[in-house]
């Protein structure tokens, strides 16, 4: 059953994947997410660029597949919802799109993501400033302000449960930064 807040981070996620902000989500606001998420580290590998660029890819095409009920090639916010109510369907996608994303913001390979490349990231992606910096601290920042990459895959990988609750990623929805 879902919560209220994951219904909450739906709707976010939503406005986010809707980069354009024509009320869809079509193929074309993945590429201007993607491009403007691998401009935001410029001294990222390439590779991981690349590959976060193949999992949002990859999440369009498991979107339209999954979600398209009218054939249209959009997904309107209605058609949207049912990722709540169904994420198993979305479950090697999202783990794709967390490890890539991670991935990228550990620049130099350590296993780290420092608190200015996940800001640059979450900003690029559309979050707010105080609620990126509020999940980041819920992270529990280490070894001079960074934190795990593997830590932020699996914030990301459970912002997508409807059963989470209480999870670092609400500070995601607006209102909710502490």
């Amino acid at each position: 059953m879902p919560t209220a807040a994951a219904a909450d981070r739906v709707g976010l996620v939503f406005s986010l994947f809707d980069a354009d902000g024509n009320g869809v989500i079509e193929p074309a606001d993945f590429d201007l997410m993607g491009s403007r998420v691998a401009a935001a580290l410029p001294q990222a590998d390439e590779g991981a660029k690349d590959r976060l660029l193949d999992a949002l890819q990859q999440y369009w095409r498991t979107l339209v597949t999954e979600l398209d009920t009218d054939g249209d090639g959009r997904i309107s916010p209605e058609e949207f919802t049912a990722v709540v109510l169904d994420p198993q369907r979305f479950d090697a996608t999202i783990d794709e799109f967390a490890r890539a994303l991670s991935a990228l913001g550990d620049v130099d390979g350590d296993g780290l993501v420092t608190r200015p490349d996940f800001l640059a990231l979450m900003t690029a992606i559309g979050f707010e400033e105080r609620n990126i910096t509020a999940l980041f601290d819920a992270f529990g920042p280490v070894d001079g302000d960074r934190v795990p990459a593997a830590v932020w895959a699996e914030g990301i990988r459970d912002y997508y449960r409807p059963e989470k609750t209480g999870i670092p990623g609400d500070r995601l929805v607006p209102g909710t930064a502490r």
